[in-house]
């Protein structure tokens, strides 16, 4: 893995964690923490998109769109654990 695809990852979880903080109030982890929900919203949503039959179109912005449904996702599965 070359150091421009390790940039790039950095840069689409940021995106994607940030956004989905905007999307699901109240959840703002800093740049950091929204990088670490970006990229693990891009596997979860890897995971369940392809199941579930949807499929989003490649390059950058498909790939932000992505990790953001995937750390949407895992955002709301946090507020729900929290609420337990």
């Amino acid at each position: 893995m070359t150091v421009a695809a390790i940039i790039v990852i950095l840069l689409v979880g940021a995106v994607a964690g940030w956004l989905a903080g905007l999307i699901v109030k109240g959840f703002g982890f800093g740049l950091l923490g929204n990088i670490v929900v970006g990229i693990v919203g891009a596997f979860l949503a890897g995971l369940i998109l392809p199941a579930i039959g949807i499929s989003i179109g490649g390059g950058i912005v498909g790939s932000i769109i992505h990790a953001t449904i995937g750390a949407v996702i895992l955002l709301l599965l946090i507020r729900v654990i929290k609420r337990a």
